[in-house]
């Protein structure tokens, strides 16, 4: 009997497991008890993540796979994917078809770049892992980088049989960096250009996109890679989706990414000031930022969007050894625990160079993050900086629940007086090195008070203390 019971309790959970992301309605949207998280079928759930890459599509069945599996045995359920197709390994497709003079058809799909697309929305949905698409990627619009992406893309004029230069408005070279914005491929929509020769053709695109996503309910939208474009061209496409989605009788959030380091640049209140076209925020330019000033930067953004509370996501964690975006492994890692801290409903590693991707030290925070918020889950906390004292320079952050419950993260070891006068009592704490992400030791400390906590050591830690049983 013990036996049958097992299995069914099994089976129970494999179906919970499995209706997650269930084709019948959409699961994946803000928590309605706290809208600052995401939730799966009113569920709140942290995501968090890694890759190797941006467009993981792109990559082989079997590399996929291995990717997704590692992900997912980390604790991770959320990774990025742009619809890029520029051509940097030497794998990728482009999604149109090419003829045999080798010219591109935009009227004729590559059947390839669609399966490989369906193949990651498929795998992704088994494993519970949260796809956050970027649709548009503007350095696949520019030749300002050595491999001169724009030469070889279809929608260049001298490169498909649609239009010409004169007909679409497109120049055969952009040699500029995409952020002057003199690529003519972002100013198409209605209030902005209208150039309808160009549009139809991007339209287009976003339908097939959105015949293959719309099958799915573990998707996040996003219009752009880090823009800093007009704001038509962002609140045109998120509405369009958002369209097209109701007429398939589909829930989708959406969001814009803007570039920004300073999340206090009015650029980024294209999205802030929008709710009901934007149903989330993506702050990862903010990690470009270090210590104290990211996490005030966050704290700025909170308090701006605390009328209008909603998810803040970070798709993109700077920082690894040698990159030009944070030069060592250890930056990578205090910004995503900042971020983490700092309130971000989801937090991924950015790849590899510019972030710690999936490596071993990223698994290692995932596995971390994880036990902390087992422990203390994050919705329940609010950030609590002011609750410390004797702390230096980024030395520690806080975050806490008011009533008993606390986080506390030390990016290189030190020493802090935490106030735990809102939880009287007996209390455990309980360390976590990130290093490793397993635990590491337990101690019992009396609340009512101020206590000196010190880190077990130098590296990187955090902490959970709740009240005793």
């Amino acid at each position: 009997m013990r036996t049958v019971l097992l299995l069914g309790c099994l089976v129970v959970v494999l179906s919970v497991a499995a209706a997650l992301f269930s084709k019948d309605r959409p699961v994946l949207r803000p928590w309605p008890a706290n809208p600052w998280y995401w939730s799966v079928n009113d569920q709140p759930v942290l995501l968090l993540g890694g890759s190797d890459d941006d467009n993981l599509f792109q990559w082989s069945e079997q590399a996929l796979i291995a990717q997704l599996d590692r992900l997912a045995a980390a604790g991770g359920n959320y990774i990025r994917n742009t619809m890029s197709d520029r051509r940097i390994e030497g794998f990728e497709v482009y999604a149109y078809a090419r003829r045999p003079d080798g010219r591109y058809d935009l009227d004729q799909w590559n059947d390839e770049y669609w399966q490989r697309f369906e193949r990651l929305l498929r795998e992704t949905a088994r494993r519970n892992i949260i796809v956050q698409i970027e649709v548009w990627d503007r350095f696949d619009f520019t030749d300002h980088t050595s491999e001169k992406h724009w030469q070889a893309h279809p929608y260049n004029p001298a490169n498909n049989v649609n239009y010409t230069a004169n007909q679409s408005g497109l120049a055969v070279l952009y040699p500029d960096h995409p952020g002057l914005n003199r690529q003519p491929f972002f100013f198409t929509t209605p209030h902005q250009r209208h150039n309808r020769t160009l549009l139809a053709y991007q339209q287009r695109f976003v339908d097939k996109l959105l015949e293959h996503s719309l099958g799915y309910d573990h998707v996040l939208y996003c219009i752009d890679n880090e823009t800093n474009g007009e704001a038509a061209w962002a609140h045109y496409w998120a509405d369009y989706i958002r369209k097209r989605a109701r007429q398939r009788d589909r829930e989708v959030q959406v969001t814009e990414m803007w570039g920004a380091w300073r999340l206090t640049a009015a650029e980024h209140r294209h999205t802030f000031d929008y709710p009901e076209l934007f149903a989330y925020v993506e702050l990862s330019q903010n990690t470009h930022n270090r210590g104290d000033r990211q996490w005030e930067e966050l704290s700025a953004a909170r308090a701006y969007l605390g009328g209008r509370p909603r998810p803040m996501n970070t798709v993109k964690v700077y920082g690894a050894d040698g990159s030009d975006f944070g030069r060592t492994d250890q930056v990578g890692v205090e910004r995503f625990w900042i971020q983490l801290f700092g309130g971000s409903a989801a937090v991924r590693f950015h790849r590899p160079d510019a972030g710690l991707g999936l490596g071993d030290l990223a698994v290692a925070s995932l596995r971390a993050a994880r036990k902390l918020n087992e422990r203390v889950p994050l919705w329940s906390v609010q950030p609590a900086n002011g609750l410390l004292a004797d702390r230096e320079a980024n030395e520690a952050y806080l975050v806490a629940d008011g009533r008993g419950s606390y986080g506390l993260y030390f990016p290189a070891g030190g020493a802090v007086r935490v106030d735990l006068r809102a939880a009287a009592g007996d209390l455990t704490l309980q360390w976590i090195d990130i290093s490793s992400g397993e635990w590491a030791g337990q101690q019992s400390i009396s609340g009512g008070r101020a206590v000196a906590i010190t880190a077990p050591g130098p590296g990187s830690w955090a902490a959970t203390i709740v009240r005793q049983p």
